[in-house]
Order: structure tokens, then sequence, then C-alpha cells
């Protein structure tokens, strides 16, 4: 199995539930040089800012005076599930639009399997590297040295 490379003009998806960088290689296989493409920001409250109704209640069987609460929609999760579906179809845009050779992605694993679920087969296919790592709080130049030692070890 051949190693895996970033060629010039491939993009690097670094995300989570809020906010994602849509990173383009301007260099080349050998010395990788990012530029930022898009930047992609949530608004995303806390989930008691998001909902204001209690749990509600649930009786198990109409004869029954038995209850149980049914748990809460976690709204703060819910978006960011949604979010990352936004910018998979953002980065599929963007992917096909520019005719990208490659893609590596970053993210933590619940944003990561979200991706892999909402990206369609053709732009799935680009993804040379994934790299189950929150790197979004992290400057261009070490997101770049993450990726480029992932693609060493790979």
């Amino acid at each position: 199995m051949r190693k895996p490379i970033l060629p010039h003009d491939a993009f690097v998806f670094v995300g989570d539930g809020r906010k994602a960088l849509v990173l383009r290689n301007a260099g080349d296989e050998k010395f990788a040089n990012f530029v930022v493409e898009q930047a992609i920001e949530d608004e995303n409250p806390a989930t008691h800012d998001q909902g204001s109704d209690r749990p509600g209640r649930n009786f198990a069987a109409a004869h029954s005076v038995r209850r149980s609460a049914v748990e809460s929609t976690d709204w703060h999760v819910l978006e960011e599930h949604r979010f990352a579906e936004r910018a998979s179809k953002a980065l599929e845009r963007l992917t096909r639009d520019r005719k990208a050779p490659a893609l590596a992605i970053a993210a933590p694993p619940r944003t990561l399997a979200d991706l892999r679920t909402a990206l369609d087969p053709d732009v799935r296919a680009k993804v040379v590297l994934e790299i189950n790592k929150d790197l979004t709080r992290m400057p261009v130049w070490a997101i770049e040295k993450h990726v480029v030692d992932a693609l060493a070890h790979a």
C-alpha cells in the first residue's frame, strides 16, 4: 500500500461541532504550505439556553400509575450534528468546484463520524488521511505540522 500524500491544491478540513477551517496546500506533497480558504462558524449556545421545558413524563401503561422521566433533548449536541452536515456540504462544493485532488480531515471522533456519513461518496473517495483529534484551536502552522507528521507515519 502506498503512503498517502497531500498534493498541491489538496484541501485539509479541520473542524469540531462549532467551527471549521478549510485549508489548501499551496505547497506540494514534499513541502506543505497551508493557507486558509474558508472559515465556518456556528452559533451554538448551551442547551439550557436553547430549551426551557422540563423533560416530559411517561406512563408505563394506560391503566398504570407508574411514571418515568423522558430524557431531555440535548439541543447543543443536536446542533453540532447539524453543523457537521452543513460544513460537509460546504466542503463538497469547494472540493468539486476547485477540483481538489485529495482531502485530509482532522476532527474529534463524533464530528469525524458525522462527516463520514454526510460526505457524498465521490468526495469521500478523495480522503487520504483522517486525524481523530480536535485541532481547531491551533494556529495554521501547528495544524500543518500535525498533518505532515500524520502523513509521514501513515
